[in-house]
């Protein structure tokens, strides 16, 4: 329990340098900012929500009166609350009701069933579009006030630059900034669910991890998110900062589909001799390229809707090689 706080500490501080390194403007510190929640997630999963809790509290505090309050309060909801609450969750576990021995034997150590992973990965879904909309708030109060702020601050970065042709540039900066919630809420998702499953390896890998690592084959999101991605679907068309919010929703549920998707390519491969390399060679192009991303959300809906893995595994039954 003492060690606790000193972990805490130590994961707060390294937390926090690796969040304000962004301002040095440098090219790494552009990957220890996205790599900030790791240490206090590694603190979370190693030695308990109490540890991450420490240190996000110092970080924030100190972020706060080094740089300013809105500083501090940014590591708080992007950094500090994702990492303690994804870090809670993933060591949530309750007995199951038939792991009790019924036959008079000595009892056992009961056997825990873990917060399904596709919950976990609708809470990433879901601080990514909250951490997203926090950021784009901070612009304006209004689509056009935010779209035109992210407009002027492109225009800005390229006005050093000799443009051939203005009327390019300028059609390239909107088309940016209409795009760019969606970018950064992706961004977002992505940062979380690798810093999430970085965390699980380091202290997997210590020893420290206090639960059996998930078959992430098998994550699927619960039924009623395909309730929410349709209600948010619908309301992209209302228009104003409704429209922008229900786009940033609309993508972070989408970007969760997607991996889900990963998934399901992992089952459906799992009877084919070359697995190892049709998936490496699945991920090149995906991280390539990007836009082949779509195939894996597809994937992933159609296996929410017609339930792909279920038929697959119950007509047959293939061998369950290490993912």
């Amino acid at each position: 329990m003492i060690a606790i706080i000193p972990i805490g500490l130590a994961a707060g501080c390294a937390s926090a340098l690796m969040f304000a390194s962004i301002i040095s403007g440098a090219l790494i510190s552009l990957l220890l900012f996205y790599l900030a929640p790791l240490p206090l997630m590694v603190a979370a999963l190693g030695w308990g929500p109490l540890a991450a809790t420490i240190g996000g509290i110092l970080a924030a505090a100190g972020l706060g009166a080094i740089f300013g309050m809105p500083y501090g309060i940014a590591f708080a909801i992007t950094v500090a609350l994702p990492a303690w609450w994804l870090g809670h969750l993933a060591l949530l576990g309750r007995p199951l009701p038939d792991a009790a021995p019924g036959d008079g034997t000595a009892p056992t150590a009961p056997q825990l069933e873990w917060y399904p992973v596709g919950r976990i990965l609708l809470w990433i879904a879901g601080f990514a579009a909250l951490t997203t909309i926090a950021a784009m708030l901070t612009l304006g109060t209004d689509a056009e006030a935010i779209t035109g702020a992210l407009r002027r601050g492109l225009l800005r970065i390229l006005g050093t630059r000799n443009a051939t042709s203005s009327g390019d540039v300028e059609r390239w900066v909107t088309t940016f900034a209409v795009i760019a919630p969606s970018a950064a809420t992706i961004i977002a998702m992505m940062t979380l669910t690798l810093n999430l499953w970085l965390a699980g390896k380091i202290t997997a890998t210590s020893g420290r991890l206090h639960r059996p690592w998930p078959d992430l084959k098998s994550a699927e999101l619960p039924p009623m998110t395909l309730v929410a991605l349709s209600v948010a679907l619908a309301f992209c068309f209302v228009g104003g900062l409704v429209a922008m919010f229900a786009q940033i929703a609309t993508t972070a549920l989408m970007m969760a589909y997607g991996l889900t998707g990963f998934a399901v390519l992992h089952t459906l491969t799992l009877a084919l001799k070359s697995r190892v390399f049709w998936l490496c060679c699945t991920y090149a192009v995906v991280v390539t390229f990007g836009w082949p991303v779509l195939a894996m959300i597809a994937l992933g809906l159609a296996d929410a809707v017609f339930g792909l893995r279920r038929r697959y595994l119950r007509g047959k039954p293939p061998p369950l090689p290490a993912a």
